[in-house]
């Protein structure tokens, strides 16, 4: 999954970009430049990988993955020019990090968060109601040519251009959100969002809205003070996070969040002396859960033995599982559950 951070000028995007991908060593410490694309890959840290690592002891453990994609934007650019430029680039995105400033700027400029969200909200929709405006410029051409266009995507191009000119984001219609008929457009303003208030060094509070936005996730950061914690070594960073009253750094918060907004879980396979977590949206029978670790598997799926990590917990071995009864033989409709350990069989 990747997610793309978005937001106005000297909101701290590049400091959070440097928070997030400092925290597990990981490169990214020094505030990275404006005019490049940068992109980190996160390892998403989870007790039951190290559980199962512990237990059965592979030669590879290999946990889940989540990208952070910070756009470029050129120098010499136009504002508006160069904001068009960084959506570009995160339409590649699954979902948005939207960094609002919540400091006093440069000069003493005092924060307007609400505000900033509404105008970079603004300027997505209006991106996106140019995309679709020119689809439907091109069914109607091609309509006067004689080719038939495809119902399902003209009505909802149409529903989604209907939504935008009234100023409406994509994402509070569901089903116009995740229409597979429109996936190709990659509409920013249907992304799920996660709004990242970033607060000064002291401030923990979340600023308050006359309107909330819908249909998003909030967090509230100190970009600048997170950022250094990130580079201290573990016990000095400890220190600092339980002086200014942080429970956990910034990173680990963000996938948290990440993960209920993109509506994620995590199965475990332990196979060919690996140890691996997978990331899959929650709800995904077995059956396509097997096509995530291996097409084959999914072609040729039979069944999978199932036992779920908190049960493997309880009991301390595989072994007593299977004699308490707890491993289970599911079809391929069953719906995987976050936690589980799953043995696909398949024959190909």
């Amino acid at each position: 999954m990747k997610l793309g951070i978005i937001g106005l000028p000297q909101s701290g995007k590049s400091t959070l970009f440097a928070a997030l991908s400092g925290t597990r060593g990981q490169g990214g410490l020094q505030k990275p430049s404006r005019s490049e694309q940068h992109l980190a890959t996160i390892k998403v840290a989870d007790e039951r990988v190290d559980f199962l690592s512990a237990m059965y002891k592979p030669k590879k453990t290999t946990y889940a993955r989540l990208e952070y994609l910070l756009p470029g934007q050129p120098t010499s650019a136009l504002p508006g020019k160069a904001e068009n430029q960084a959506f570009t680039q995160a339409r590649v995105c699954d979902a948005l990090l939207h960094v609002v400033r919540n400091f006093e700027g440069p000069g003493g400029v005092p924060p307007s968060p609400e505000t900033d969200f509404r105008k970079s909200e603004e300027e997505m929709i209006l991106s996106d109601l140019v995309v679709a405006e020119k689809r439907i410029e091109r069914i109607d051409l091609d309509a006067k040519r004689g080719k038939k266009p495809d119902e399902e995507e003209l009505s909802l191009i149409r529903a989604s251009r209907e939504m935008l000119e009234r100023g409406l984001p994509l994402r509070l219609r569901p089903e116009i959100a995740e229409a597979q008929a429109l996936r190709g457009f990659t509409f920013l303003s249907a992304k799920p969002q996660l709004v990242i208030i970033n607060n000064g060094d002291e401030d923990e509070s979340m600023p308050e809205w006359k309107q909330k936005p819908e249909h998003v996730e909030t967090l509230v950061v100190r970009a600048r003070l997170e950022q250094d914690i990130a580079s201290m070594p573990s016990e000095e960073a400890r220190e600092f996070m339980e002086a200014y009253h942080i429970d956990s750094f910034v990173l680990d918060r963000a996938i948290q969040s990440s993960y209920r907004l993109l509506n994620l879980i995590s199965f475990f396979t332990v196979l060919n002396d690996e140890v691996r977590a997978w990331t899959i949206k929650q709800g995904l029978p077995a059956l396509e859960a097997a096509g995530t670790v291996h097409t084959d598997m999914k072609k040729g799926f039979i069944r999978t033995e199932v036992l779920s990590f908190d049960d493997l917990n309880t009991l301390g071995s595989f072994h007593e599982a299977k004699q308490k009864g707890v491993v289970r033989l599911e079809g391929k409709e069953y719906v995987v559950k976050d936690g589980d350990i799953i043995n696909f069989r398949f024959n190909i």
